[in-house]
């Protein structure tokens, strides 16, 4: 037996992961849904939810002038209003990082980069981490993965674990988002099953989507993650970030997932440095 295979075993084994309750689940996330912010709140809350945001560009389009000046509208949303703030960070494809960084220079707009065989997450290990390690040496702050979902759905979990560490450690300073690609996982409970995977391999923040499947983000499913994340902090007494990803469209719909991580996980999960 191999000193990954016990490492693997040790960690996910002595987390204990809950069924989900189907039923129970969608109710409280539309229970939640109807839940109103005072008037007064409302201008407080949608720029939490702009300070939350990442401003992505991922098309093979992308530019060198298009990435800066999405760094720009990260800097300043509005340019006719300076009490609005900036967002949290941009996330580029590895070839604009050093574009975005150059950008970026001098505010508080990280740069996130996609890496590791993105969207599909299916390349050797080997690649992976190279693609990973070069987006950290061109300046990226933030490493957003996919989830080896293939390894993971086939019931190979040492990989797709063993494949997470790898990429952390790839990192190096740099915070490691893994990507579920939820709409691909086919439950809830797979959904917090892969969470929790995700957390005990080293991930700084669990993400629901890649944002190039119809089936992203959704109340139920982003609390299905809180949830997970919540019962992995009582159990480890370490806070992983949660990110909220593909198609969220409007302010009340913003609204709507900041509740369900205020009322899931408190207030401190509130802030760029924990949720997205």
């Amino acid at each position: 037996m191999s000193t990954s295979n016990i490492t693997f075993r040790e960690t996910v084994s002595s987390i204990k992961v809950i069924p989900v309750d189907e039923v129970s689940l969608e109710a409280r996330a539309a229970s939640l849904a109807t839940r109103s912010i005072k008037t007064t709140s409302k201008r407080a809350a949608l720029h939490l939810a702009i300070r939350c945001m990442d401003l992505t560009t991922l098309e093979g389009a992308d530019t060198p002038e298009k990435v800066a000046s999405l760094c720009q509208k990260a800097k300043r949303p509005d340019p006719s209003n300076h009490g609005v703030p900036s967002v949290a960070a941009v996330c580029i494809y590895p070839e604009m990082v050093h574009h975005a960084v150059e950008a970026t220079e001098g505010s508080n707009v990280k740069v996130a980069s996609v890496a590791g065989a993105f969207p599909s997450g299916l390349s050797t290990i080997e690649a992976r981490t190279a693609d990973i390690a070069d987006a950290v040496k061109r300046g990226a702050d933030e490493i957003d993965i996919v989830l080896n979902r293939s390894a993971f759905l086939a019931g190979d979990e040492q990989r797709a674990f063993e494949e997470i560490v790898a990429s952390k450690d790839a990192c190096g300073k740099a915070h490691l988002k893994v990507i579920l690609e939820v709409g691909e996982l086919g439950s809830y409970d797979k959904i917090r099953q892969a969470s929790v995977l995700a957390m005990a391999a080293g991930a700084d923040f669990i993400k629901t989507s890649t944002g190039k499947i119809p089936q992203a983000s959704s109340l139920p499913r982003v609390l299905c993650m809180a949830e997970a994340v919540r019962d992995f902090a009582q159990q480890t007494n370490i806070s992983v970030g949660i990110k909220a990803a593909g198609g969220i469209r409007t302010a009340k719909q913003a609204w709507h997932y900041l509740v369900v991580i205020g009322e899931t996980l408190g207030t401190e999960w509130l802030s760029p440095e924990m949720f997205r």
